[in-house]
């Protein structure tokens, strides 16, 4: 779609979808793609060695699973900034150790042993002042039985068979997450204010705000 005009977003802007499972990230991440003509970093499902075990089994390959999100998150940043920004991103660094991993350790389905490990490799890569972390962080929610709507449509069978008080945990950590989240400036969006599929044209209300966002870090630069 042509947009109605032209944005105040730098071209080498890395922008960052953030959100729990479900919630409509990579969806977010194509639209924005489109409209700015940037490139996209999308989360790597298909090809991860973990995850469908991980779904049947929890202790068994919690760690494994978050080592390998770590690493090639790590990489993928990396690869991002070396490139010269211009990148919309599906899921953030942050939400790992924020989260998931946190979530593991205090459920016991991750020893602590394993959390240290994993925290203490975590605080090593990302939290330097060398790392570069995104321009912007847009964290998308939305209520819990929307999000479980959604992920029934998606169909993913691992997630649908996953328990429900799972995605009650998820959802409530998220918030509680993006509440204390300060490693970039966050843009908020509500999933029932925009209809991306639907209605494509409903990207520019959100490229308003994101210009928005934009300017109010270059007025504190300033």
């Amino acid at each position: 779609m042509k947009l109605s005009r032209n944005y105040d977003i730098p071209k080498d802007a890395v922008i960052t979808i953030a959100g729990t499972v479900g919630v409509g990230k990579s969806t977010m991440t194509n639209a924005l793609s489109r409209a700015l003509q940037f490139r996209t970093s999308m989360e790597k499902v298909v090809d991860n060695p973990y995850l469908e075990q991980f779904y049947n089994n929890f202790e068994r390959w919690s760690f494994h699973l978050q080592i390998y999100f770590l690493a090639e998150r790590f990489k993928e940043q990396k690869r991002i900034f070396e490139y010269g920004g211009g990148f919309i991103q599906d899921r953030s660094i942050y939400e790992d150790t924020g989260i998931f991993a946190k979530m593991h350790v205090e459920k016991g389905t991750m020893s602590k042993i394993d959390y240290e490990t994993y925290r203490g490799l975590f605080d090593a890569m990302v939290m330097t002042p060398y790392f570069p972390h995104p321009d912007l962080l847009i964290y998308l929610e939305g209520s819990l039985p929307s999000i479980l709507s959604r992920i029934q449509e998606r169909g993913r069978n691992m997630e649908k068979q996953t328990p429900i008080t799972y995605w009650e945990e998820m959802h409530e950590r998220y918030e509680k997450w993006i509440n204390q989240f300060n490693a970039c400036p966050v843009l908020r969006l509500n999933i029932n204010d925009y209809d991306l599929v639907k209605n494509p044209a409903s990207v520019e209300k959100i490229l308003e705000k994101i210009e928005q966002k934009f300017k109010q870090a270059k007025k504190l630069k300033a």
